[in-house]
């Protein structure tokens, strides 16, 4: 089979050039973007033989806090290793993502906060009859997920596609950067983190979607809403749902963070507060934009920077 030898398209230099271009998109201007291609042709064949050699070694992550206002621990990778990352997006992808559900909204090309936004919108009118009638949401969080991910059960779950060892090897090695219990977690911020979520929490999707036959769902990396005319059924689909992530996943709901709540008093999701008629920022997402604007008033980021942060929040707002 094809998927048996998948390891050599990796390190397929064609393939590297395609990473790297990936890589340092709107990034040009960086320090470490530019040291890297003062000798780009060479960077790349030395990445090229590593990975072809199996010597190659992923550079320590470096790690920041960011508090916005929930803490998460942020780990940058070495501009080479995110070469790395793109190489092996760029073989898995396809083979993954064409069993994604429609509704898995996160870190896919054409979807997003505002497809996610999207879909909620038109299940809540349905669910409602036109916002004629009341419905219930189940709004759930998954309890630190990033940091809870079995590796041994992501192996799994990605053998039943991929048979090359040396891929699973070396996805494998960069989850295992930088990770304080070896076994558990992803690097939050890496590229491959990014997907390899998703691939690990399709068999929830499926679970949901296939075997509880919800019919109104939406997720969006470790946040997913339920809703339903029911708050009874909801109840019952909340357990089914915390079972399935304990005993199949290792994972759990988040106690404070996953509750039923009726539709018309405001949702909370992918970044809005939701209702029957309009929508809200969150204060939160307000707040770090005016902290941004201080920032720059005392001189602490420069005016690119704080262009580049409003234009993005501008256009997220709009």
């Amino acid at each position: 089979m094809e998927n048996n030898n998948l390891y050599p398209k990796v390190y397929d230099f064609t393939n590297l050039v395609l990473a790297w271009k990936k890589a340092r998109k709107h990034k040009t201007k960086k320090d470490y973007v530019v040291e890297f291609e003062k000798s780009l042709c060479f960077n790349l064949i030395r990445l090229h033989c590593e990975l072809k050699n199996q010597t190659y070694s992923p550079q320590p992550l470096k790690t920041f806090i960011l508090r916005d206002p929930k803490t998460r621990k942020i780990s940058k990778a070495h501009f080479r290793d995110r070469i790395v990352h793109h190489a092996i997006c760029n073989v898995i992808n396809s083979i993954f993502e064409k069993s994604f559900i429609y509704d898995s909204c996160a870190n896919q090309i054409g979807k997003g906060n505002l497809f996610a936004l999207n879909r909620f919108d038109l299940f809540k009118r349905r669910v409602t009859n036109n916002l004629k009638s009341k419905a219930f949401c189940l709004k759930a969080d998954i309890k630190h997920y990033f940091q809870e991910v079995s590796h041994e059960i992501l192996r799994n779950i990605i053998r039943r596609k991929i048979k090359d060892k040396n891929l699973i090897n070396l996805i494998t090695l960069i989850l295992n950067n930088g990770q304080n219990k070896i076994g558990f977690g992803m690097p939050l911020g890496n590229l491959t983190s990014q997907f390899l979520a998703n691939v690990y929490l399709n068999e929830l999707d499926y679970f949901i979607k296939h075997k509880l036959k919800v019919k109104y769902y939406v997720r969006y990396v470790d946040d997913f809403v339920i809703l339903s005319k029911s708050e009874e059924q909801l109840l019952k689909w909340k357990e089914s749902i915390a079972n399935f992530l304990k005993e199949k996943l290792g994972l759990g709901l988040h106690p404070d963070k996953s509750k039923i709540i009726l539709l018309s008093r405001g949702i909370d999701f992918v970044g809005f507060r939701d209702f029957y008629y309009f929508k809200l920022l969150r204060r939160r997402n307000i707040k770090k934009m005016f902290g941004k604007i201080e920032q720059y008033k005392k001189g602490e980021i420069n005016q690119e920077k704080i262009l580049e942060s409003f234009q993005g929040w501008n256009a997220y707002a709009k």
